[in-house]
């Protein structure tokens, strides 16, 4: 039997909806909208379309967007003097600058530049730190909206064997660590795992985000396991796929998210949840 599909756009929806009744909320008794500036640099299409995304889902839920696009020779000075206004403003309550930056900007100054009681985005050194400790401020979009879509299926997530294979900052690290906060035994993969295969055959909930299409195949996956596909790929014919095979793998898991309408639109609804959380803060309700 086919896996039950985690629908990320239905997900979405639902957090948008709840949190244009708590930004409506927020406005009636305090007087405060939650305010997400967002920051482009230079001209990749990618990072216009995805900012477009969020603006528009920012609209949904009942957030203000302060939209800065700046060219491709902003220097790293002139960025670092904008985010420094960002931080001072307090109808600011998130601040989203889009990654890649072009060459010249060290990407790693301007996201520690953010303030970590602004970083929705999750990334900060700051809130990292908290994650590791067990006491998030704010939380990486895309594990957080991962976390969420596992809780969506039913299954519990205490006490059982989560798999994520892959190791970056953005997504596997604090995905790990999220899982291990609500009691599961946690492996992580990653290119110098020995037999990649057989770990992932022990996963309960297999967690994938490495960047390579269709990597993980039906013969990786445990009968009834929780698949989870963080990855975006373009196959040749120029269609978006994800790291799992899902065609194969929809045949033996339990549940499984597809890609696209997975983790994507997800990630978009955890970056508003932060924001209006942030919001929710500043008016002293959190």
């Amino acid at each position: 039997m086919a896996a039950q599909l985690i629908d990320g756009k239905v997900l979405a929806q639902q957090v948008r909806d709840r949190l244009a009744q708590e930004s409506a909320e927020l406005l009636a008794k305090k007087g405060i909208v939650p305010g997400l500036a967002t920051i482009l640099v230079g001209d990749d299409p990618a990072s216009h379309v995805y900012v477009k995304n969020k603006q528009k889902a920012c609209e949904m839920a009942g957030i203000y967007v302060d939209d800065h696009k700046l060219p491709a020779s902003t220097s790293q000075a002139e960025l670092l003097a904008l985010i420094e206004k960002k931080n001072a403003d307090p109808k600011i309550h998130g601040i989203l600058v889009q990654l890649p930056l072009p060459k010249h900007i060290d990407s790693k100054v301007i996201l520690e530049a953010v303030s970590p009681l602004k970083d929705a985005d999750g990334f900060h050194p700051y809130n990292f730190g908290r994650l590791v400790e067990g006491h998030p401020v704010f939380e990486a979009c895309t594990p957080k909206g991962v976390i969420k879509m596992i809780e969506s299926s039913g299954v519990s997530i205490e006490g059982k064997r989560a798999v994520v294979v892959g190791r970056s900052n953005i997504v596997g690290k604090p995905l790990a660590l999220m899982l291990l906060q609500r009691n599961a035994t946690v492996t992580i993969c990653h290119s110098k795992t020995k037999d990649l295969p057989a770990v992932c055959r022990e996963a309960d909930l297999l967690l994938v985000a490495i960047g390579k299409a269709k990597f993980v195949t039906a013969d990786m996956v445990r009968e009834g396991a929780v698949v989870i596909d963080v990855g975006t790929n373009k196959t040749p014919e120029g269609k978006l796929c994800g790291d799992v095979d899902f065609e194969s793998v929809r045949q033996k898991a339990g549940w499984i998210s597809p890609v696209p309408g997975g983790v994507g639109p997800m990630t978009i609804a955890m970056l508003l949840e932060n924001t209006v959380e942030s919001a929710k803060r500043a008016a002293g309700l959190k």
